[in-house]
């Protein structure tokens, strides 16, 4: 399409996290510090939380890929799971042995059991288990219970598994709830992913560009970046989705930049298609 066009090996603006394209923004830095210092430090659970599409998917991949070569990872992107399902997933995730199978179903105790043993043996081997779990706020209260009680396997010194919740501002208010009143007593660490302030957001879309293979002068015109930003409350996604319409028209028109009618002609057209965003307006969009 528009590749050849703006001299692009890829697309710079997939909405699908790739860790390639990561942009450090400082809420995103601030918060990858967090989740480093909080799982060296044996923290058994951690929270993230930030707005939809403001890239806890792609932070949470950053941080599998950060991770020592001693941790032993799993990831679990829908945890709307009964406390046996999670079990089976935590059991798969990390290719831990299973019970022997009975002529009956298998018991959440034997399946606990399994994972202790499983976790017992890896830390014997000197390694240190981290499981992340995606859009978290949908766990039912239940497996939450669960989790609580996977993160008691401890031996004298640490925790021998470690889980870090990555979910929508609404876990918070599932963790109000009575019910995990233990669960937040043990959570010491927290961060937040905020939406892009106008300054990072120039900075974010050059990087992108830049990741998938521009070189050249600025695409973006300035009014239609003040206006992209605008219209993406400074979040990543929405932002992608923009941009990426936004490159199409400057191309069908045969420019090599985008202008201030292409991003409103992007805006209209992505109104018209998604929820209507937050009312929440980025600091100074008034200016």
């Amino acid at each position: 399409m528009y590749l050849d066009h703006f001299g692009l090996k890829e697309w710079p603006f997939g909405i699908t996290p790739d860790i390639d394209f990561t942009y450090r923004a400082p809420a995103h830095e601030d918060a990858l510090t967090t989740l480093l210092m909080a799982l060296s430090s044996g923290e058994g659970f951690v929270k993230v939380t930030g707005e939809v599409g403001t890239g806890k998917t792609l932070l949470c991949r950053t941080l599998l890929d950060r991770l020592a070569d001693d941790a032993v990872t799993a990831y679990i992107p829908n945890p709307q799971l009964s406390p046996t399902a999670m079990l089976q997933a935590v059991l798969g995730e990390l290719n831990l042995r299973w019970p022997r199978q009975r002529q009956r179903p298998l018991q959440d105790s034997e399946l606990y059991a399994a994972v202790e043993s499983g976790l017992v043996k890896l830390a014997q081997e000197g390694r240190r288990v981290v499981l992340c779990i995606d859009e978290a706020q949908a766990l039912p209260l239940n497996t939450l219970e669960a989790l609580r009680l996977l993160s008691n396997i401890e031996t004298g010194k640490r925790k021998l598994l470690q889980v870090v919740l990555f979910g929508q501002p609404e876990l918070d208010g599932v963790l109000t709830n009575t019910a995990c009143r233990s669960l937040v007593s043990r959570m010491a660490f927290t961060a937040h992913l905020s939406p892009l302030g106008r300054a990072d957001f120039r900075r974010y879309l050059r990087h992108r560009l830049a990741v998938a293979g521009w070189r050249g002068r600025e695409v973006f015109a300035p009014a239609a970046r003040a206006l992209l930003w605008w219209a993406s409350g400074g979040v990543p996604r929405t932002a992608n989705i923009l941009a990426h319409k936004c490159l199409m028209l400057a191309y069908g028109e045969g420019h090599h930049d985008v202008r201030l009618r292409h991003a409103w002609q992007a805006h209209r057209d992505t109104a018209k298609r998604l929820p209507h965003r937050n009312a929440w307006q980025p600091h100074g969009a008034h200016s």
